[in-house]
């Protein structure tokens, strides 16, 4: 299926693209092809397709799969694809901000695969709010700026909050490099396409969920300090109390959140909770 150069598309209807939403569309087909290639899809699959832009992608994962769902933010991007998208039956368009729309609901309840160009901005809470949906999707295909990517991906060492949100529920992974110049207009640092596998259930055992991250944002809150500082401060506790927690767990009070790994959050939020209800 031809793919329509986005720049003619966007000529054709009088539009620019909008730098408040942080619009860069891709206009590259063989990293359109990628991205369809990652996401491993089949007739039978649906795609919830986040940020279509003018429906360049939207055009592939719809000669792929038997349903896309594809919900856009700016109005004039929807009433550019209710236009040009108007020939495929299995596409449905939604306007509105995916972070105030249920992932779940927009595709009936069933499983279903994301595929997702994320501005910068937006990509930590978009990639938590899917990734924490009911049902959660079983595959995810982001598009994002290749320093998130690094940050999704990272281990021990140099692990962040998105890190471990990513990886408490996926096993994420880089499949590609796209250069800024794949995108019009070029943004100004190159993108990644990364793949995260979503578990059926997390990899280590946590009783409560909110808890676990209440915990992993209280120690990144302030991460040059070190954890027992910054534990005491984000859960209003006691030095004193952080570190029996931390040696319970067998971390070392001194350690910053950044080295810690996802099997040493999971044990230090159980003890915390325990000293939490004595």
């Amino acid at each position: 299926m031809a793919v329509v150069d986005p720049r003619e598309v966007l000529r054709r209807h009088g539009l620019r693209p909008s730098k408040a939403l942080g619009q860069s569309f891709l206009v590259d087909r063989a990293a359109l092809q990628r991205i369809v290639e990652a996401a491993e899809l089949s007739r039978g699959d649906t795609v919830l397709e986040v940020g279509p832009g003018v429906g360049q992608l939207t055009r592939l994962l719809a000669e792929a799969v038997g349903r896309v769902v594809a919900v856009e933010l700016d109005p004039r991007m929807v009433a550019v694809l209710r236009e040009e998208l108007r020939d495929l039956p299995n596409v449905e368009i939604v306007e509105g901000d995916i972070l105030a729309l249920d992932p779940g609901r927009l595709v009936g309840g069933g499983p279903y695969k994301v595929v997702a160009n994320l501005p910068y901005y937006i990509t930590s809470a978009a990639v938590r709010h899917l990734l924490e949906a009911h049902p959660r999707p079983t595959l995810l295909v982001l598009t994002v700026q290749r320093e998130v990517a690094d940050r999704m991906t990272a281990g021990p060492g140099d692990m962040s909050l998105l890190a471990v949100s990513v990886q408490f529920y996926g096993r994420a992974r880089r499949v590609a490099r796209i250069p800024a110049g794949a995108f019009y207009p070029a943004p100004k640092v190159d993108s990644a396409i990364v793949r995260i596998d979503v578990y059926p259930e997390p990899p280590v055992p946590v009783e409560d969920v909110s808890w676990f991250f209440e915990v992993v944002r209280a120690g990144f809150g302030q991460r040059r300090k070190q954890l027992r500082n910054s534990l005491a401060a984000g859960l209003r506790l006691s030095t004193e109390q952080v570190e029996e927690a931390l040696r319970a767990a067998g971390i070392a009070p001194a350690r910053r959140a950044e080295t810690l790994s996802l099997d040493e959050w999971a044990v230090l939020s159980r003890e915390l909770a325990r000293l939490r209800r004595r």
